[in-house]
């Protein structure tokens, strides 16, 4: 009897072991952004005729709400053209971008258009598509900031960053102390108050930032960087056949000029290539 159940409480705690190592298997899965169980992702997308998108919608010019509140911008209107390539309808999912790759490890949505840099270790986690976008990172700060006039001078200062962007990397780079925000217009009113000392962030969205603000802001680039990020749409591993098929659209777009045309419309100049 003492035999028996010490042998079922041996079989009890096996059995538990094997179930802890299990939990940890998929919460590990689900952090990485692998996708073991999606199946083939594309034919179930064409199967429902939809293709869902991550987007902050708070981003100008690549991702935001015009005057009659309809959803735009640079990367919106190549997600819509390449949906629409593929014959699908195409339904945006409005994320904070902090919380953008969680949604899309979560399966909230198909792939993110973000402005989403291509780097080696996002590239261990996720799958991109081509680039569409080319651009340089500024450094940002106050117009009575005279402290700052160069990366090299962010070391000891404070600057305004979203944790998991390219732009916190650089910032962290040439030592600057990162204040955590949640996108790039809270970032561009702790320049405006002083509460930050300065932002490394897209060249892009900062010039039309500050076209639209006119005098109204106190903020002036100080510098630029040398080298042009890339930026692609991102999806979850192991959905090749999605990735082939944007790739597709997404080349059509680019040799009949339809993509240029999209990115002229925007900065007036073709940002799509280097």
């Amino acid at each position: 009897m003492k035999k028996l159940s010490f042998y079922l409480i041996t079989l009890g705690f096996i059995l538990l072991l094997s179930a802890c190592g299990g939990s940890n298997e998929n919460s590990e899965e689900s952090s990485s952004g692998s996708a073991s169980s999606d199946g083939n992702l594309y034919e179930q997308i064409k199967e429902k005729g939809v293709l869902t998108v991550g987007t902050e919608g708070t981003y100008p010019p690549y991702t935001f709400h015009d005057d009659q509140d309809k959803l735009t911008g640079y990367d919106v209107e190549v997600a819509r053209e390449v949906a629409k390539r593929l014959d699908l309808k195409v339904e945006f999912k409005e994320t904070k971008w902090d919380s953008m790759f969680a949604g899309l490890n979560s399966k909230r949505f198909d792939m993110i258009a973000n402005q989403v840099g291509i780097k080696p270790d996002r590239e261990k986690k996720y799958a991109f598509s081509t680039p569409y976008t080319y651009s340089t990172a500024v450094l940002v700060t106050n117009k009575d900031n005279k402290d700052i006039q160069s990366f090299e001078d962010l070391d000891g200062k404070t600057s305004a960053q979203s944790l998991t962007s390219n732009y916190a990397d650089i910032a962290k780079k040439y030592g600057a102390e990162i204040q955590s925000v949640e996108g790039f217009n809270p970032a561009m009113e702790l320049i405006a108050t002083g509460r930050v000392d300065a932002t490394v962030n897209d060249r892009l969205s900062v010039l039309d930032y500050l076209n639209q603000k006119g005098d109204n802001v106190p903020a002036q680039i100080v510098d630029k960087a040398g080298d042009a990020s890339e930026s692609a749409m991102m999806f979850r591993q192991g959905n090749e056949e999605l990735v082939k098929a944007v790739n597709g659209a997404l080349k059509e777009m680019k040799e009949d000029g339809t993509l240029e045309n999209i990115s002229k419309e925007w900065f007036g100049e073709d940002v799509s290539s280097q």
